[in-house]
């Protein structure tokens, strides 16, 4: 339960079910171009609207089209806007229910591993501003999230790695049981085990449930969540890589931020580094460093000439430090 309303979780159901829950006249879909090219047939008979995909749709211009196409489709107040996408369109969903008509009622249909067990949880939506990622945004939970596991399929290789960035990033900071069953298996391992991926998606819904219930508009605890990507939103924004290649290098920089700030165990990094490289994730880029660090001086942690950093003391268990922003520059220096 969240401060507004209840969010209603269907693990393991499929796109039709959606009809089970609202009536069917009452709900228009928004989705990109990659997914409804990719499956044409789950969107027969439903008022659907479709956007083009990636992260530079993520602007004021694609919300005010989406508005736009609400109102030639004469959507009211008791219209639900269902977003079926990965985290660009659970973001834009969230964010264009927050504001058409002042709310209306919204649900997401997850379709990447990313969106699954990170973006579309916990109710944080925003759209970027030129070079700056996720600068405007608002808070407002979804009624329901449903899980369709077969939409997986279709991936490329690619995008299971994202969704495994955000996966190990929460066992960095909160989970350590999984990070040491994550060292035991692999892509591959979930891909082909239904039952294992159910379990996991579960696992890391439920954990990123519980912290963003405890802590909705991020005063505390939820900015835990924030691990590597402080760093990595700046290289993912100025090098046009993707959100897990980006946070994977982000995590690896803050790991060794935690050793030199609180002498945290060498092995330690490098069980991070290895893990990451086993998910086929970057543990290293050669980034334009003063770009980054401009960037992230316009992170909506930072606190007039601080910023508050999440580190980590060991596997499992993350913390919040504030650091200056003259001493983050001189560790991006050293470390990254």
């Amino acid at each position: 339960m969240f401060s507004d309303k209840k969010v209603t979780y269907y693990f393991d159901s499929a796109l039709s079910y959606v009809e089970k829950i609202i009536e069917k006249h009452k709900a228009i879909f928004l989705t990109d171009n990659n997914v409804y090219n990719k499956h044409p047939h789950l969107f027969e008979g439903l008022n659907t609207i479709v956007i083009h995909a990636g992260e530079n749709t993520k602007q004021q211009k694609t919300i005010d089209e989406v508005i736009n196409q609400l109102i030639q489709k004469e959507a009211t107040r008791d219209t639900w806007l269902i977003g079926v996408g990965g985290g660009v369109i659970t973001d834009i969903t969230g964010f264009v229910a927050g504001i058409y008509m002042r709310g209306i009622n919204t649900g997401f249909i997850p379709t990447t591993l990313l969106a699954m067990v990170d973006a579309a949880v916990g109710g944080k939506s925003a759209i970027d501003v030129g070079m700056y990622k996720n600068i405007i945004g608002l808070t407002k939970q979804p009624s329901f999230l449903l899980y369709d596991y077969s939409l997986l399929q279709t991936l490329p290789n690619e995008e299971w790695s994202n969704g495994f960035a955000e996966i190990i990033k929460h066992a960095c900071i909160k989970d350590a049981t999984m990070f040491e069953m994550l060292e035991t298996t692999s892509i591959d391992y979930f891909k082909l085990n239904n039952e294992a991926l159910a379990s996991l998606v579960y696992k890391n819904v439920m954990l990123k449930s519980a912290i963003a219930q405890h802590d909705e508009l991020e005063k505390g605890d939820r900015k835990l969540l924030n691990f590597g990507h402080t760093i990595g939103h700046p290289i993912e924004t100025t090098h046009q890589i993707s959100h897990g290649n980006a946070i994977s290098i982000g995590m690896v920089c803050a790991a060794f931020f935690s050793s030199e700030i609180i002498n945290l165990q060498q092995n330690l990094t490098q069980r991070i580094i290895a893990l990451l490289e086993k998910y086929n994730l970057p543990s290293a880029y050669c980034f334009n460093k003063d770009k980054v660090f401009e960037l992230i001086k316009m992170d909506k942690k930072r606190t007039g000439t601080n910023i508050n950093f999440i580190l980590i003391a060991a596997i499992g268990e993350g913390f919040i430090k504030e650091l200056s922003l003259v001493q983050v520059k001189q560790l991006i220096d050293k470390h990254c």
